[in-house]
C-alpha cells in the first residue's frame, strides 16, 4: 500500500517550511491514526520532506531562514512520534544496545536521530548521544554501557579525519563500528577505507543489516587471543595497515589553513573586485567562509587520497553559487589562488587541477 505517501509529503513540506510546527506534527500523527505505519511515516514522509529541504535550499528556492525553520520543524515531528503510544507501547528492546552518535564536529543531528527511531522500532535500546560528540567522551560511554555497536554519523566530508579517530576509538575500546551519512561516500567507500566494520547508505539498510547478526567485536586495545597484543595501535594506521592517512600534505595544509584562507581571500579580492558586493547582494555573508570550506574540503581529500571528492564539492559549491548569481570566475580565482599558494604539494596541486576541470 502507498498510504497515500506524495500528499502525506506534501502537507508536511507545506507545514514545515512555513513554520508551523502544530500544523506538521498534527499532520504525522493523522498519519499514523490513518494506518501509515511509523516506519513509512519516518523514512517516506519525514526523510523525503527533510531531503527536500536540503535541495530547495542549494538551488536558492528557498532562504536559510526557511532551511532552518524547516529542519527545526522537522525535529520536532520527530520528537512527538518518538513519544507516540505506539512506539512507547511497545515491548522492551530485545535485540540488544545500540550507541548512536554524530562524530565530533558534526551538527548535521538529522540523520542519526532518524536512525536512533528506527532501530528503536525495531527492538533495539538505543542512546542516542546526539551532534558533535567528542571522542573521549564516546569512548567512557562505550566503557560504561557495552554496546553491540556504535553507529557513527557524518554528513560532511571534512568530518572524515575526525570520523577515523572515533571509528579506531570505539574498536579500541571493543566495541564495533558502523558508519553512515554523506561523509562516507555514496558507496561507503571511505567508511571502508578509515577501518569501519560495516556501512549503510540508510536507516532501513542499517537496522537490516543489524538484524542481520552481531558486527564481529574486536579484541580491546592492547589484547589479543594469546595475550597483549603486538599490533600497533589503530589510531596510528589506515587501511590494509598502511601508515596512517594523514600524511605529509595534510599535515602542512592543515597548519597553514588559517593564514592560507585569509590570503586566498585577499587574492580573490584583488582579482576579482565585484565578490564582496555580490556576496552581500545575495546574503551569502562573506566569501571568506565558503573560502574555508573549500580548504577544509581539499584536506579531506587529502586524507583520504581521494582528489574526486574534492572535485564533487567544487561541483556542487559552483551550482550552489550559481543558483545565487555569483560567477563561476570566482570558484576559478579561489582554485588558481590556492594553487599559487601550494607549491611544494603535488597531490594538492593535482586535486586542485582536477577540480579546475570540473569547473571548465
Amino acid at each position: 500500500m502507498r498510504y497515500d505517501v506524495e500528499e502525506r509529503v506534501e502537507t508536511l513540506w507545506a507545514a514545515a517550511t512555513a513554520g508551523d510546527e502544530y500544523a506538521a506534527t498534527d499532520a504525522a500523527l493523522a498519519a499514523l491514526d490513518a494506518g501509515v505505519p511509523m516506519e513509512t511515516l519516518l523514512l517516506d514522509v519525514v526523510c523525503a520532506v527533510q531531503s527536500r529541504v536540503g535541495q530547495e535550499w542549494a538551488a536558492n528556492r528557498i532562504t536559510v531562514t526557511q532551511e532552518h525553520t524547516a529542519t527545526a520543524v522537522n525535529e520536532r515531528v520527530l520528537a512527538a512520534l518518538a513519544q507516540h503510544p505506539s512506539v512507547r507501547g511497545n515491548p522492551e528492546p530485545s535485540r540488544g544496545r545500540v550507541t548512536v552518535a554524530c562524530v565530533h564536529g558534526e551538527w548535521h543531528a538529522f540523520p542519526a536521530r532518524l536512525l536512533a527511531e528506527v532501530l528503536r522500532l525495531r527492538g533495539w535500546h538505543v542512546n542516542y548521544l546526539g551532534t558533535q560528540v567528542p571522542t573521549p567522551h564516546l569512548v567512557a560511554h562505550l566503557h560504561r554501557t557495552d554496546p553491540d555497536a556504535a553507529a557513527l554519523s557524518g554528513s560532511l566530508a571534512t568530518r572524515l579525519p575526525t570520523a577515523h579517530a572515533a571509528i579506531t576509538s570505539c574498536q579500541a575500546a571493543g566495541t564495533p563500528v558502523l558508519a553512515g551519512g554523506a561523509a562516507f561516500g555514496p558507496d561507503g567507500r571511505y567508511a571502508r577505507l578509515l577501518g569501519a566494520d560495516a556501512w549503510a547508505p540508510d536507516a532501513c539498510a542499517a537496522a537490516d543489516l543489524l538484524a542481520g547478526g552481531p558486527l564481529p567485536r574486536r579484541p580491546a586495545s592492547g589484547q589479543g587471543a594469546d595475550g597483549p597484543s603486538q599490533r600497533r595501535p589503530a589510531s596510528d594506521q589506515g587501511a590494509d595497515g598502511l601508515p596512517h592517512l594523514a600524511g605529509h600534505e595534510y599535515a602542512a595544509l592543515t597548519g597553514s589553513a588559517g593564514d592560507l584562507v585569509r590570503r586566498v581571500v585577499e587574492e580573490l579580492i584583488r582579482r576579482v573586485p565585484e565578490t564582496e558586493s555580490a556576496y552581500a547582494a545575495h546574503q551569502l555573508g562573506h566569501p571568506a567562509e565558503d573560502v574555508a570550506y573549500i580548504v577544509d574540503f581539499l584536506r579531506a581529500a587529502l586524507y583520504v587520497h581521494d582528489p574526486e571528492l574534492f572535485a564533487s564539492y567544487v561541483g556542487w559549491m559552483a551550482e550552489m553559487l550559481a543558483a545565487r548569481g555569483i560567477p563561476a570566475r570566482v570558484l576559478l580565482s579561489v582554485l588558481d589562488a590556492l594553487a599559487d599558494r601550494l607549491p611544494g604539494l603535488p597531490h594538492a596541486l593535482a586535486t586542485l587541477a582536477r577540480a579546475r576541470t570540473v569547473l571548465s
